[in-house]
């Protein structure tokens, strides 16, 4: 069962990266669209690498991170939501709100926290 929730969650984060770009895509038009959907894939990995993923040396602890992650998978929901994807948006929140349930339920998040220490 592990191996199946951690494939999961790595697809709804790509999903969540999917969704930050479609909304950069539609939210300015030229050639800066590519440049605005890029940079908000670019954040979005960066705040998800720096503050959310197993090997981050700046990991949150519980339930600080369950938070931060709902906030991220309900910013890609809203994402795609205000790109006209509201319905696509739901399965992503319910799915990443599933799968961390899960996750947590079956302790799977094995990697300890490192609460911003070194």
């Amino acid at each position: 069962m592990r191996p199946v929730n951690l494939a999961l969650r790595f697809a709804l984060e790509l999903a969540a990266l999917a969704a930050f770009a479609t909304w950069g895509l539609h939210a300015a038009h030229g050639p800066a669209r590519f440049a605005l959907a890029g940079a908000a894939v670019l954040a979005a990995a960066a705040v998800w690498g720096r503050w959310m993923a197993p090997t981050s040396r700046h990991r949150l602890a519980d339930p600080a991170r369950l938070l931060a992650e709902a906030a991220f998978f309900a910013t890609a929901a809203a994402a795609l939501a205000v790109t006209g994807r509201g319905a696509l948006g739901a399965v992503l929140a319910v799915a990443a709100v599933a799968n961390a349930g899960l996750l947590r339920l079956l302790h799977h998040e094995t990697v300890p926290s490192r609460g911003g220490q070194l």
